[in-house]
């Protein structure tokens, strides 16, 4: 797997459809050099006010799905 930085620019959308929820940003994305002491990973960094709007915007997109639940699965029990 090749490591990526991701900086998240700007949030334009959030849609849910058949059990994926798509975010649309605009990112600059840039390989990543591993480096020896630490494994090869991804890394996303968000400003916080983004951040903050991405979580707002799950919860929203959450209860959306939860609501087209039935009642006995919404306690969040499986």
């Amino acid at each position: 797997m090749k490591p990526y930085d991701i900086e998240v620019q700007r949030l334009k959308s959030m849609k849910h459809d058949k059990g994926l929820i798509e975010v649309s940003v605009d990112a600059l994305v840039m390989a990543r050099n591993a480096r020896d002491d630490e494994a090869p990973s991804t890394c996303l960094r968000i400003p916080v006010a983004h951040a903050r709007t991405l979580l707002i915007l799950l919860k929203q997109q959450f209860a959306e799905l939860d609501k087209l639940q039935p009642r006995s699965r919404r306690s969040g029990r499986c």
